[in-house]
């Protein structure tokens, strides 16, 4: 009989094994944060199958399973950064799981000592692109736009950025990270020069002020990043007719590629006929510029190429004061930039960015009598690698190489000759970023630079830290070295030089909540190695040395908000600083002329439903610019009045696409003072005859009438204005 029943015994016994086989297991645990805080409503489950639960009030976890071997626990929570563990699911019991907290979220730290983002994709955004172009004192120049932040000093007859006691040359121009060689057109004196490039193809800004990272050099006080548009969201044209010429910019797409053109015509002969100003124009400004931005998006990134050419022309007489009949001044320029980059992924840890920029320009100038010309032919070369280790750990690794020659020829009738330089920079530059926590970060950098024209090798670490202090404030520290070489002006005439240095410590507190953002920031700049000169202006013959030194330190606050007052945005912004040295033909250390104690920039728009217009004005401050007055002992010791200037702006929609634009600058026409010219020789009296230096023009309006023709039909150029 058992024999009978044996096979269904053999049946049922095979069943109960394969059952026993597949029995049960428990996956458990806990989750807690670092702190030891438990997680609740974190999602644990096994990868690829439906077999999970969610973390309870005190961060514990329980489920069943039938799996067996090997599988890949996965714990997700908002803010956290994903856990896995493979292992064998019989083993997935009493598990304690830490999940790091996921710093890319938009409450993590950042590195904000020195530095001023503007760009719409930036965590913390100080100006937005719309910015550049809607503040009234700007003119539609990026520069002007900069220079109501803090850190920089009004030099109402320059126009370019000075920085923290810096001058001019000390702030390096980058695009899509390749240098720019003449970022500003060219000018004469007392008459403010502006940005070559139109706002009208970049999306982001970031202006460091200091402490900068490593893989920028060659520029004491600052650096100034813009970055083109990645991809365009329509297909476009921009009309623009204005008072001083004419713009036209278009924007095609073709899958995933796009090029946007922008072409601009400015001839100041009618407004200069309409407005006369202190100048007798022979040739009023007239400047021809192009531009434009090809892109190609590819599998794994983004190749650009972008391309600038203006022509500028101009001739005028200005008064003199040793010069009866006025002093002649002709300039005939062509300048061409050319860059090309590309950015993409190497894999899913190593990014590339490799690019390479070109720079030709050339200068025809008469003065007087003498006949100046020079070109200038400039290249950098650039490869960044960066390494991603973890969301904590990222390395950037890179290359550098510029190359510039120049050379100028100067005649008059009794007297020629020519000089210039060849210079060849090569760098190599190493960072790390490393994010402890939501709360504490850290950038360490090297930067090495070796110049054979100098036979110099400099080595530059730089290293910067944040800590959040509260919710939403924190605080950051930054220290750097920084080397240049001397100016174009002074290597035409002199070679044998070592590299300027500057050493910067900067202190900063950041506070961003609800609209609302304040900065305030300490700093101090010590400079080594400036290059010291006999003659007023460095001439061929002089005895160039780096015998000069000197600091600049200050206080710099910021405060904006478009949230308590509707349709209302405002930015405050104000610099102290303390600054002397001893450079150029200085006999001892002083605060230059460039270098004003105090600074103040009020900015305000206003949108208005009714009359379908946004208003705008802008108030500037600068206190008293040093001078010398060789009536009386010393040396700088005299100051001019205070700078005051109200500009004011109004931009009305026609319709959707098309807007009227109005603009005034020095609206109340303050009579501002850039400074005095002293005569060469004194009177019969025995004093020296002067006479004061001021603007071209007291105010300057604007009339401008834009139209875009667009896809949607509703894009407008209010952002270009």
């Amino acid at each position: 009989m058992f024999q009978h029943y044996q096979p269904y015994l053999f049946f049922l016994i095979a069943v109960l094994f394969s059952f026993t086989s597949s029995a049960q297991h428990t996956v458990s645990g806990v989750v807690t944060q670092a702190n030891g805080n438990p997680i609740m409503g974190a999602n644990v489950y096994l990868e690829g199958t439906y077999d999970g639960a969610t973390t309870t009030e005190d961060g514990t976890f329980s489920f069943e399973t039938s799996e067996e071997d090997t599988h890949t626990l996965v714990i997700s929570f908002i803010s956290f950064e994903p856990y896995r563990k493979v292992g064998l699911v019989s083993e997935m019991s009493g598990l304690n799981i830490v999940l790091k907290e996921d710093l890319n979220t938009l409450d993590t730290v950042v590195l904000s000592a020195g530095t001023f983002e503007a760009s719409d994709n930036s965590k913390v955004s100080v100006l937005k692109p719309l910015d550049v172009v809607t503040t009234a004192s700007a003119l539609g120049d990026f520069v002007g736009a900069l220079q109501t932040l803090p850190g920089t000093t009004t030099v109402a007859e320059d126009g370019r950025l000075f920085v923290r006691g810096g001058d001019a040359g000390e702030t390096q121009v980058f695009i899509d990270g390749i240098r720019v060689f003449t970022p500003y057109t060219p000018t004469t004196n007392n008459i403010p020069s502006r940005g070559r490039y139109s706002p009208f193809l970049f999306d982001g800004i970031t202006f460091s002020t200091g402490g900068y990272s490593a893989e920028y050099g060659q520029a004491l006080s600052s650096v100034l990043l813009l970055n083109t548009v990645d991809e365009p969201d329509q297909e476009k044209t921009d009309i623009s007719i204005m008072t001083v010429g004419a713009g036209l910019g278009n924007t095609q797409i073709w899958g995933d590629t796009s090029l946007s053109i922008n072409a601009s015509y400015i001839n100041l002969a009618p407004y200069v006929a309409a407005f006369p100003d202190r100048n007798d124009w022979d040739k009023p400004f007239e400047v021809f510029a192009g531009e434009g931005v090809f892109r190609k998006k590819m599998k794994n990134g983004m190749l650009k190429w972008y391309a600038a050419f203006d022509a500028t022309r101009f001739a005028l007489t200005q008064q003199d004061i040793n010069f009866s009949e006025g002093l002649y001044f002709k300039l005939n320029n062509n300048n061409l930039y050319t860059n090309a980059s590309y950015e993409g992924e190497l894999s899913d840890t190593w990014d590339l960015l490799a690019g390479g920029s070109y720079t030709y320009a050339i200068n025809d100038i008469k003065v007087m009598e003498g006949d100046v010309t020079n070109t200038n032919h400039s290249a950098h070369m650039k490869v960044k690698l960066k390494k991603r280790f973890n969301s904590r750990i990222k390395l950037y690794l890179g290359g550098e190489q510029f190359l510039s020659d120049f050379e100028e020829k100067f005649q008059d009738p009794n007297f020629q000759v020519s000089y210039g330089y060849q210079n060849d920079i090569s760098a190599l530059f190493a960072e790390t970023d490393l994010t402890f926590s939501r709360k504490f970060a850290v950038k360490l950098g090297l930067r090495g630079e070796y110049s054979p024209l100098f036979d110099q090798a400099t080595v530059s670490p730089r290293a910067s830290l944040a800590y959040k202090t509260s919710k939403n404030g924190q605080i950051s520290v930054a220290y750097g070295d920084f080397y240049q070489q001397p100016n174009q002006d002074i290597l035409k005439f002199e070679q044998d030089l070592e590299a300027r240095k500057t050493q910067h410590y900067i202190l900063n507190y950041q506070y961003v909540a609800d609209n609302r953002i304040f900065r305030a920031e300490l700093y101090r700049k010590d400079y080594a190695n400036l290059v010291t000169f006999s003659s007023e202006m460095p001439t061929l013959g002089d005895a160039f040395e780096n015998g000069g030194d000197g600091y600049a330190q200050g206080l710099d606050l910021f405060w904006r908000d478009n949230k308590s007052i509707k349709n209302f945005d405002y930015w405050i912004s104000y610099s102290y600083l303390d600054s002397e040295r001893k450079f150029r033909n200085y006999l001892t250390a002083a605060r230059p002329p460039f270098a004003n104690e105090h600074n103040l920039s009020v900015v305000g728009k206003y949108w208005i439903d009714d009359w379908r217009s946004q208003v705008g004005f802008s108030y500037q401050y600068g206190s008293g610019r040093n001078y010398t007055n060789p009536n009386e002992s010393g040396f700088l010791q005299q100051q001019t009045k205070s700078y005051n200037n109200i500009s004011l702006n109004w931009a009305y929609l026609l319709s959707q696409q098309k807007i009227l634009y109005f603009s005034v600058q020095n609206a109340l026409g303050f009579r501002n003072v850039n400074g005095y010219q002293y005569a060469n020789t004194p009177n019969t009296a025995g004093n020296f005859d002067r006479r004061t230096l001021r603007p071209a023009a007291d105010q300057f309006f604007f009339v401008g009438f834009f139209w875009t023709i667009s896809d949607d039909k509703s894009d407008n150029q209010l952002d270009n204005l």
